[in-house]
């Protein structure tokens, strides 16, 4: 199963103060970890709200809004995306994240392919593998 795990902002990371050495050498220690482990897909850091944009949908033409966005909890400071056998799994590794001055991560599963269920037809099934293998020649 494929996990994205969220990590929330705060008001630190809201206001762009960047990781110290330490912290970097921590996370990238944990990094190599979940990599020799075939867990880690991806993983990146993400800058502040207040240099990203939201674009809210509904009512005619969508309407485009500039950060900062607040709460800085609600937030996502970055993430990772994991391919465990279980969220057990991934809760496992996610309480191993070097935190250790405070957080939080959000774990959440991705959908799969019978998850939609039978609006997931054979023709749209079709397209989303074609498009997943020029992805993959990419």
């Amino acid at each position: 199963m494929k996990v994205m795990v969220i990590v929330k902002a705060n008001a630190d990371s809201e206001a762009g103060h960047m990781p110290s050495e330490q912290e970097l050498a921590a996370m990238g220690a944990f990094n190599e970890q979940l990599v020799a482990a075939g867990i880690m897909l991806a993983g990146e850091g993400l800058h502040a709200t207040q240099r990203g944009r939201r674009i809210h949908f509904g009512g005619g033409t969508p309407r485009v809004e500039s950060g900062p966005f607040g709460p800085a909890g609600e937030q996502i400071a970055g993430f990772w995306l994991w391919d465990v056998r279980s969220l057990d799994e991934a809760t496992e590794w996610a309480s191993r994240a070097p935190f250790r001055g405070g957080g939080a991560l959000e774990l959440r599963p991705l959908i799969s392919a019978e998850d939609f269920g039978e609006a997931f037809t054979p023709e749209l099934q079709q397209q989303e593998q074609r498009l997943r293998e020029q992805l993959d020649r990419a």
